[in-house]
């Protein structure tokens, strides 16, 4: 009877605020599983996020005999990992890179282009988001969401200080998850039916292991001198590329690719879902914050695309305005809608290796573009 009095005790404590978050967490959950949706984040953001509501959670703050009240699993790994060091966003760099091939870049170099085109939105977002009333440091926060890069938006935001730190994440990694619903719907508003069928064959050579290995350490010190702010970001994905490359270290560079980048990922998503507690989590700013969120990853396809019709213009060799679309960060996942896109416009028509140019172009462009709002906001 006593455990039935305290369950009830809960249940009639429970706040309309944290039912909402319930709600919430258990949409991440649904997404995961049945949508297979980003399940190695959505998933441990959803459990997560009815972890931290529950009213007087452990999670958070637990009393401990002969020590008193302390920090709870979450809010221990959420001030160690995330906001003491930025150590959780920056090792899962660390994977990345390892998984990443930079050969379709490097045999392609133009698709650089598209990389850089592709961050359009998250600095128009900044700008409207500050017209909205928001501080210029969140301002910033949000727009990077345009990044489809969630390590990168959670860095950040908090190194900036971020009040909505939880919105952003869940907005960043969602609209990853996303890709495949809302990039077609942004590529066909700007392009034609002609223009998606635009053939481009083929013809990257092949690049030699001195110009890989090479790669990461020159873009480490294009990045640290264009950008200094960038280098903890770029050099962590160089790094892990460096790892992949360099032939020597093949134990490691599978530990960076499968065991590091999947334990990251477990605790990062568990871990960012302390800015996920009701109070801050349920407010009107939150759906503001989403819908900006939206509108920086929509223009960031959509200004990938406007570049490469632009280049059309002047170009005899047209370029199909798909592939700008790809240079958004979420890899490979773009890669395949460009694919998959031009497949369905013309059965013969293979997009997929100038499309993965552009999309590692993404990585590093995004890891760039967040250095230069830290340099700027910070």
């Amino acid at each position: 009877m006593e455990g039935l009095s305290f369950l009830w005790e809960g249940i009639l404590s429970i706040t309309p605020q944290q039912l909402v978050m319930y709600a919430v967490g258990i949409i991440l959950i649904w997404l995961a599983i049945k949508k297979e949706y980003e399940p190695s984040l959505l998933l441990p953001m959803g459990f997560g996020a009815i972890l931290v509501n529950i009213p007087g959670s452990s999670a958070i703050n637990q009393m401990m005999e002969g020590v008193g009240e302390t920090h709870g699993i979450i809010q221990w790994l959420f001030e160690t990992g995330i906001e003491a060091s930025e150590a959780f966003p920056l090792l899962l760099f660390i994977g990345i890179g390892a998984m990443i091939d930079f050969g379709p870049l490097l045999s392609n170099p133009k698709m650089f282009l598209f990389g850089a085109a592709a961050q359009f939105g998250i600095f128009f977002t900044i700008v409207f988001a500050v017209l909205l009333g928001f501080d210029m440091k969140d301002a910033a926060s949000i727009g990077i969401i345009g990044a489809a890069d969630g390590p990168t938006s959670i860095l950040v935001s908090q190194v900036l200080k971020s009040n909505y730190i939880g919105p952003i994440a869940v907005a960043a990694y969602s609209y990853m998850a996303l890709v495949p619903i809302i990039q077609p719907l942004a590529i066909k508003a700007v392009t034609t039916k002609k223009e998606r069928m635009i053939r481009m064959p083929y013809t990257g050579g092949e690049v030699s292991k001195a110009m890989r290995i090479a790669f990461p350490i020159i873009v480490t010190f294009i990045a640290g001198f264009v950008a200094p702010d960038s280098i903890s970001l770029v050099g962590m994905i160089m790094f892990g590329n460096l790892i992949r490359e360099c032939g020597v270290l093949h134990s490691l560079s599978d530990t960076a690719q499968n065991g590091l980048a999947n334990l990251i990922t477990l605790l990062l998503g568990i871990t960012i879902s302390f800015s996920m507690r009701a109070d801050q989590f349920v407010q009107p700013t939150t759906i503001l914050i989403m819908l900006l969120g939206l509108f920086a990853f929509v223009f960031d396809t959509i200004g990938g695309c406007l570049l490469a019709k632009f280049i059309n213009l002047f170009s005899k060799q047209k370029i199909n305005p798909m592939i700008g679309a790809a240079g958004i960060s979420a890899f490979p996942m773009s890669a395949r809608v460009v694919q998959k896109l031009g497949l369905s416009e013309d059965p013969t028509n293979h997009l997929l290796m100038h499309a993965i140019g552009a999309n590692v172009s993404g990585q590093i462009a995004s890891a760039v573009a967040g250095g230069i709002i830290l340099g700027f906001f910070r």
